[in-house]
């Protein structure tokens, strides 16, 4: 979806306006970022050849050490990480390539850039996932490319990407606690590590938004909760791999509601906040009203699953 000429005008402006919180937060960043290197994640001893040019042995479900389940997560994870390419895109274009932002748009990108290396080689060398199945569908996804909610607008690619981190490091987190493989979770609590500062950076950035054009960035956050997708959604099957992940309790509406939306609100006062206008008071209740129903969905969807686990049990 794009944005008109005077919205990008005024994205611009703020940009420029957010561009000193911006350094500082780099500044943060880069002083609790801790350097880590793919490559001693990876049981590279495990590794033996595939079918085709080495005459090794095919790919076979038996061989993986994680359930179908934790495959299906660790798939869809990887495939979210694998289209750096259109999110690095998306971002700098929405906020340029200069000053601090540019600095740290790269930064951003170059740490991304190794969860996928380092969740592939692992994955690959235990066998966990069919490597052909698997580069067919990132193949796939890539050629696809990625559309962001009011792409071009910094406030609502800032509230995005507030709550989007965030979510991305649950469920990189609980996929490696279900994978009940040690090395595994213990890599993706280390991208989960990366996601959470990530995350950290672009909420103190919303959070100066909201000071410099509250009601704004309430509208936009609206925006965002109320049609909030996971980057991965253009991946094919999305909607049948996020129910059995949901089912699987790895990431479900539940833990959007309480681990994700509700701490982010907090952290930005939304409800408190005594600076909004018309349009903002608006746009908040109409946050509140929503964030009502999402409880009341994630709490049936809580009860349908106890009753479909009761019925399997006997």
């Amino acid at each position: 979806m794009g944005i008109t000429l005077e919205e990008q005008a005024r994205s611009e402006h703020l940009v420029r306006e957010l561009e000193p919180v911006v350094g500082v937060e780099l500044e943060r960043h880069l002083g609790q970022a801790r350097e880590w290197f793919p490559h001693e994640y990876v049981p590279w001893s495990q590794g033996t050849d595939f079918d085709g040019l080495y005459e090794g042995e095919a790919w076979a479900a038996e061989q993986s050490p994680v359930n179908g389940v934790a495959r299906t997560a660790l798939v869809v994870n990887l495939l979210t990480e694998d289209n750096l390419p259109s999110y690095h895109r998306a971002l700098s274009d929405t906020v340029g390539r200069d000053s601090a932002w540019g600095e740290w748009v790269h930064r951003w990108t170059a740490e991304e850039g190794r969860h996928s290396i380092a969740m592939r080689d692992y994955l690959l060398v235990t066998r966990s996932v069919d490597p052909v199945a698997l580069e067919r569908e990132r193949m796939d996804h890539m050629a696809r490319g990625f559309e962001g909610q009011a792409e071009g607008h910094v406030l609502t690619t800032m509230a995005y990407v507030s709550f989007q981190e965030l979510a991305t490091r649950i469920s990189h987190r609980n996929t490696g606690r279900h994978t009940e493989d040690p090395g595994l979770d213990r890599l993706l609590q280390r991208i989960a590590a990366d996601e959470n500062l990530h995350m950290l950076m672009y909420r103190n950035t919303m959070q100066a938004a909201f000071d410099l054009a509250p009601d704004a960035s309430m509208e936009a956050v609206l925006d965002v909760v109320t049609h909030f997708q996971m980057p991965g959604n253009e991946v094919e099957g999305f909607t049948r791999r996020s129910v059995q992940i949901a089912l699987a309790g790895i990431y479900d509406l539940r833990i959007h509601h309480d681990e994700v939306i509700a701490p982010v609100l907090r952290a930005w006062r939304v409800f408190e906040r005594e600076d909004f206008g018309p349009i903002g008071e608006k746009a908040r209740d109409e946050l509140a009203a929503y964030l009502t129903a999402l409880d009341a969905d994630a709490t049936r969807f809580e009860e349908r699953r106890a009753a479909r686990a009761a019925r399997a049990s006997g």
